[in-house]
């Protein structure tokens, strides 16, 4: 792990710590909510270490946003790796939940922060749908392969079939950040399969 030393006062931190509790109060306050001194002071470092080692507060988001794909979205591409396009969505589903409530952080910080950042800068905005779009065409280009190999009985549309996941995944997002338990959401989950078309 990197070690930064600061200005001044002979001091070092952790790079990789400090981004992880970046992450937690973008995740809980978004990126509008965060105030830099909520951030300093979650990392335990001062505004020019902050600014030396990460860039601005927008360079910080994105590193952040970065380090929830690697981490805590891992299971997206395990995913799609999936034999079937119902095998695709349990894992995704079954994922997401996990993800939802683990820890301090409730609900998906992809969906926290597409609300939330509305009226973010442009360019906040801008990454935030390429991000959308990139994994929004991976899962409709994998359900394309499931109905090409025949996973569902009926015509299908990858499209609509992905929107739908996509809706209930948001949905959940938002029962978690209002406090709905594991047990609930797997409620949820376990519906949504139940009526997935599949042979």
């Amino acid at each position: 792990m990197e070690k930064v030393a600061t200005r001044g006062r002979p001091r070092e931190f952790d790079v990789d710590e400090a981004l992880s509790a970046a992450l937690r109060v973008f995740w809980t306050k978004g990126y509008e909510g965060a105030s830099l001194s909520d951030l300093t002071e979650a990392m335990g470092i001062t505004r020019p270490s902050l600014y030396a080692a990460f860039g601005n507060k927008e360079a910080l988001f994105k590193q952040a946003l970065d380090l929830y794909e690697e981490v805590k979205l891992a299971y997206v591409g395990q995913a799609l790796e999936s034999e079937t396009a119902k095998g695709v969505a349990r894992k995704m589903l079954n994922g997401a939940i996990e993800t939802m409530t683990d820890g301090e952080c409730r609900g998906c910080m992809g969906v926290i922060a597409s609300v939330i950042c509305q009226d973010a800068e442009a360019t906040i905005r801008e990454d935030l749908h390429r991000r959308n779009e990139s994994s929004h065409r991976a899962l409709v280009e994998r359900m394309q392969k499931g109905i090409d190999d025949g996973d569902f009985p009926e015509p299908a549309d990858a499209e609509a079939i992905t929107r739908y996941l996509k809706a209930v995944l948001q949905g959940m997002s938002v029962q978690a950040q209002a406090g709905a338990k594991l047990e609930e959401l797997q409620q949820v989950a376990e519906a949504t399969l139940a009526g997935w078309p599949s042979r």
